[in-house]
């Protein structure tokens, strides 16, 4: 491996070379500023190396609020998941390997590496963690493995009195109790999901408003489609899946990596957040918030942003690039947003009504962009202002990721609980006492 060393560090040098060059408010809202697409034989690569927190170290809450310890000690937490009582679900989870005899060449090594440095190289705990705030300080005092043995575990979902877990192949179910701390059943098959290379693993899941339909995002199996469209079935969609049956049908397309999953308060509409492509400059292509419309395609891999066509991908399709649905709203260049959470009323203003977004941060825009957590404003159920900083101080002076949000939801009394997967935490955001 000790000859391929020298890829990485012409893939940093290519990097110096790209800088971004837009101002931040020019690549957030409805209509971000698309500059020219600037690419060369290596992509940019700056990454934020996972150094995690120095001690009684936390990130910084917005003015008016304060930011306290949930939960520390965790294994790569991912993703949140609050249970009707109140007691909090935490995916601990991270890439599954690639499957016998898929090693992926000389690119995926490479960026195995990089991921590695970002935090991301650990093994997968493969279990989900209950988390039990009893007494409603804000600390969880309990903690206890409800479910383990899973596959690369994300997004969870209770109906009906069972527990539905997204793992990065498939949709699986045990039963779960009111106040039940451990499950012993093994877990049932609902329903596959695409998988195979599984460039982007993390399947999130949302249920539906009465309880029959669950919606999984599925990402792409590539950047650009560079392994062929054939690997693509399926994949950079989100999917409807009947509960009682399991039968899943299509519900959207085109979206390259949607993670965070959410139902507009106001309109009932359904929202995602959706990591664009890479390797086209520091300044494209940007991440979004979106609606998602039922048959809508959103331009993964011929489009970004409607009708921008990508030429890296043949042969092009025209047709294709005409259906694309524009996003609603830009979360800026390479800022990788994964959690979603739509505020309910209960925390006071700035952040009354709108999206509460973990930006997990950038390993290939120089300069970085990204790691904090984000609110943008919603009236009449859309998007109405720039985006606001709810927690910010992930990064050290010196360009180090003591932390990387992910997962985001609201606890029982309404406060903002943030997944932490460097930082090994849960971090709980309330107006300052």
């Amino acid at each position: 491996m000790n000859r391929l060393l020298p890829f990485l560090a012409l893939a940093v040098l290519a990097g110096c070379v790209d800088l971004g060059r837009l101002p931040e408010s020019a690549t957030v809202g409805p209509s971000p500023q698309l500059p020219a697409p600037r690419s060369g034989l290596l992509p940019t690569v700056n990454i934020a190396p996972a150094e995690g927190w120095p001690a009684g170290g936390r990130p910084i809450a917005a003015p008016g609020f304060q930011v306290t310890a949930f939960a520390t000690g965790l294994d790569h937490p991912r993703w949140l998941y609050l249970l009707p009582n109140g007691d909090v679900l935490v995916a601990e989870s991270n890439q599954p390997p690639p499957p016998q005899g898929r090693s992926g060449g000389l690119r995926a090594w490479a960026m195995q590496r990089v991921m590695k440095r970002a935090g991301a190289g650990v093994p997968s705990a493969d279990r989900i963690t209950l988390l039990r705030d009893a007494d409603g300080d804000g600390v969880a005092e309990t903690r206890s493995v409800l479910l383990q043995g899973l596959h690369s575990p994300f997004g969870m979902a209770l109906l009906d009195g069972r527990l539905y877990v997204a793992n990065a192949d498939a949709v699986v179910r045990v039963p779960l109790a009111p106040g039940q701390t451990q499950v012993t059943a093994a877990p049932q098959q609902l329903t596959t999901l695409p998988a195979g290379r599984n460039h982007h693993w993390t399947k999130n899941l949302l249920a539906s408003r009465d309880g029959r339909k669950l919606y999984a995002t599925v990402g792409s199996n590539s950047n650009a489609a560079e392994n062929g469209l054939a690997e693509e079935e399926g994949r950079a969609a989100i999917w409807e899946i009947d509960v009682a049956t399991g039968a899943r049908r299509l519900f959207a397309s085109g979206l390259r990596n949607p993670n965070g999953l959410a139902w507009e308060p106001a309109s009932g509409v359904l929202w995602t957040v959706v990591n664009e492509r890479d390797e086209l400059g520091s300044d494209l292509v940007p991440d979004y918030l979106t609606s998602v419309r039922d048959g809508g395609f959103y331009g993964w891999p011929w489009s970004y942003w409607g009708a921008h066509v990508d030429a890296r991908v043949q042969p092009p399709q025209p047709q294709r690039v005409a259906q694309a649905v524009v996003p609603d709203y830009a979360l800026g260049n390479h800022v990788a947003p994964l959690g979603l959470a739509f505020a309910d009323g209960r925390l006071p203003a700035p952040f009354a009504a709108g999206a509460f977004i973990g930006l997990h941060g950038s390993w290939n825009r120089r300069p970085l962009s990204g790691y904090k957590v984000v609110f943008v404003p919603f009236e009449d159920g859309r998007p109405a202002g720039p985006p606001r900083d709810v927690l910010t101080g992930f990064l050290s002076p010196d360009g180090k990721a003591w932390g990387r949000p992910v997962g985001v939801t609201l606890d029982a009394r309404g406060a903002l609980l943030v997944a932490d997967d460097v930082g090994n935490a849960v971090w709980r955001v309330a107006p300052a006492r």
